[in-house]
């Protein structure tokens, strides 16, 4: 009877050994499967294209670190940001906004690098019979709707007013003014059909099939459009941020802004 019950304790040792060894091999692979870092990147909304085609390859050569993307105005972005917001990379299409946070000491400020630059362009939408060719021919008495970026938070919003104020249009279309909350959608409003004309840049402008490019700002009418990235300093993962803007600041970041209208 007595080797009949060590026998049988003996056995069920062995099955509770088994099964914790089986669990730990579960925990460990799961382990294994979890990724390193999964970091956000709060980036212009004239980025999208390019940011969402370098994706995976930037995943695949940084294994263990995914990439969350939140897109918007550089103005809103920056403010949510200052507010708390988590982020770990933003990345502006203009320098004013990042300027603001780094003077509020909100950035790491050895990260931060110009990475690209864009264009201000007139568009209209392809259907359109216009044959405005240079932004000193727009008449507002000629047209009902003028879509643009909301200046005070909108880069382009901002490049635009800077560009009209040049041109002494700014007062004379007013009350023409169709404001976009991000670049994207000033570039709707005109595909749509919501707007006779509209000002975006030159990348947004590239990757649609529905309005065409009348004509190109000229670079002394505005600030110059530079776009600077940085890591942010309460990212909680640094390292990681810092790779992503290395990458797209290399030659993988390099031709994949090309690839969609970028300089």
């Amino acid at each position: 009877m007595k080797r009949f019950l060590l026998s049988t304790l003996f056995v069920m040792l062995s099955i509770f050994l088994i099964g914790c060894s089986d669990t730990n091999k579960n925990t460990d692979a799961t382990d294994q499967e979890t990724p390193e870092a999964e970091i956000l990147v709060s980036a212009a909304a004239s980025l999208t294209d390019a940011l969402e085609d370098l994706k995976a390859d930037f995943e695949k050569a940084n294994e263990g670190v995914t990439v969350t993307y939140n897109f918007g105005s550089s103005g809103k972005l920056a403010t949510n940001i200052e507010n708390g917001a988590p982020s770990d990379v933003f990345l502006s299409a203009s320098s004013k906004d990042m300027n603001e946070l780094e003077d509020k000491g909100l950035l790491i400020h050895e990260s931060r690098k110009d990475f690209t630059e864009n264009a201000l362009v007139l568009i209209a939408h392809k259907d359109s019979d216009s044959t405005i060719s240079s932004f000193e021919e727009i008449d507002p008495a000629a047209l009902d709707h003028f879509a643009v970026g909301e200046p005070e938070s909108v880069p382009v919003g901002r490049y635009t007013k800077e560009t009209f104020e040049n041109l002494d249009l700014w007062e004379p279309l007013k009350e023409k003014l169709v404001l976009g909350s991000d670049v994207r959608q000033v570039l709707t409003h005109v595909e749509m059909g919501n707007a006779d004309y509209g000002v975006v840049y030159s990348s947004d402008a590239f990757v649609s099939d529905d309005v065409k490019v009348l004509a190109e700002a000229d670079t002394d009418w505005h600030a110059p459009i530079v776009y600077p990235g940085a890591v942010v300093k309460d990212s909680k993962h640094q390292e990681a941020a810092q790779q992503f803007l290395d990458y797209l600041t290399g030659a993988e970041g390099k031709e994949a802004l090309q690839k969609f209208g970028f300089k």
